[in-house]
């Protein structure tokens, strides 16, 4: 049953990959602007539904094979991120039919199945923390409402890509590149992690945890920062310059680094490919989008991820911590940017329909809302030791 799943989340990602270029073909078509939907619109879309369906073949399978839902460390939950993703998107476009969202969407899906796969994909018993019905009904749906929240963000991006005049460097150029630059970190990171992947690289540390407890800590990439306390094992493999306090999880940090660097190098070979911005080599795609309704998805998406991500992130959360601490709240690192996201969006729908925030305000503010849900899930997940570290 596992492999069948993997095959399903295999073949969903291929889709995907056809989804993204027969998008690219949609909003090419000059006949997008009518009301009827062209033929490429059609054919992506239908492609698009298909892989969906495969994800969800894959997500239940594997619930059945593994004997919970399958959200418990980063590779489940990101394949379930993207799996909410294009569900999110797909219920949208049959809303406002806006094919360049689309075309934005699924990259974000693939990099995140990417992104997961290179993390630990075995089946694994659950740890005691986390033997609960509370894990499907909480992290389900906290990852459906990050997901429809998302939108906003890539709403926000195709808004900002057309709207942003390239011709001049300022502030907005230099984060919509930045937005750029990110994107490229995470395949950059994809690359490097699958290269000593191939290459079968491994070493261990002895260390002392925070707790001051003798831990083996593997990694599989060459140590640039090492754990507290730590002495190399392997012998042959590269000894870390720098050695973490206990309370970072330094394999992890390992990783971040190792992310930015390469997503640097592969940053420099892109610009002198196309020897311009990014973000200015996209704007052709985004050309003929309608602004007003772009603003007008961002805003709905918000309306309705957030009581979505309110009910899953929030309230289904504190009732299993009462239950299984006999305290609704401990301030553990993901919980707190957990309410940081919740107060940020929150903020958001009183900005625009109280100061009248619309427009380009509306767009960075979605692109800033979906940065908080990308470091929640990366950074504090990789770096920050706490309750929730379970990748």
């Amino acid at each position: 049953m596992a492999a069948i799943s993997s095959t399903f989340l295999y073949i969903a990602f291929i889709v995907y990959l056809i989804g993204i270029f027969l998008f690219g073909g949609s909003i090419r078509d000059k006949r997008h602007k009518s009301e009827k939907m062209s033929k490429w619109t059609v054919v992506a879309v239908t492609v698009t539904i298909i892989g969906l369906i495969s994800q969800i073949c894959y997500f239940i399978t594997r619930w059945i094979a593994s004997g919970h839902a399958p959200v418990s460390n980063l590779f489940e939950f990101a394949t379930a991120f993207a799996m909410m993703l294009v569900l999110a998107f797909i219920v949208i476009f049959f809303i406002y039919k806006t094919p360049a969202i689309g075309l934005f969407t699924l990259p974000v899906a693939v990099l995140l199945i990417a992104y997961g796969s290179m993390f630990p994909n075995e089946i694994s018993p659950l740890i005691p923390a986390l033997q609960s019905d509370w894990l499907h009904i909480h992290v389900t749906t906290a990852a459906l409402g990050q997901a429809v929240l998302s939108i906003s963000a890539i709403a926000g991006i195709v808004y900002l890509l057309k709207a942003v005049d390239q011709s001049v460097s300022s502030w907005k150029t230099f984060w919509l590149e930045f937005i750029m630059y990110t994107v490229v970190t995470t395949v950059a990171f994809v690359l490097i992690t699958s290269a000593f992947r191939v290459a079968d690289y491994q070493a261990e540390y002895k260390w002392i945890n925070k707790y001051d407890k003798e831990e083996i800590m593997e990694y599989h990439l060459p140590a640039l920062v090492g754990p507290h306390k730590g002495e190399l094992l392997t012998e042959g493999k590269m000894e870390a310059p720098v050695e973490l306090p206990a309370y970072f999880s330094a394999r992890k940090a390992n990783t971040v680094i190792w992310s930015i660097a390469s997503g640097l190098l592969l940053y420099g070979i892109i610009r002198l490919i196309v020897r311009k911005r990014i973000s200015a080599a996209l704007h052709p795609l985004v050309r003929n989008v309608n602004l007003d309704l772009v603003d007008e998805i961002g805003y709905r998406s918000v309306a309705i991820g957030f009581p979505i991500f309110t009910l899953g992130a929030l309230i289904f959360a504190m009732i299993w911590a009462q239950i299984a601490w006999t305290r609704f709240w401990a301030w553990d690192p993901k919980e707190v940017w957990a309410l940081i996201t919740w107060l940020f969006y929150a903020a958001y729908l009183h900005l625009r329909l109280s100061k009248g925030w619309h427009g380009e305000k509306s767009a960075w503010l979605g692109v800033i809302g979906f940065a908080i849900i990308m470091f929640n899930f990366i950074f504090v997940n990789l770096v920050i030791a706490g309750l929730h570290s379970y990748a």
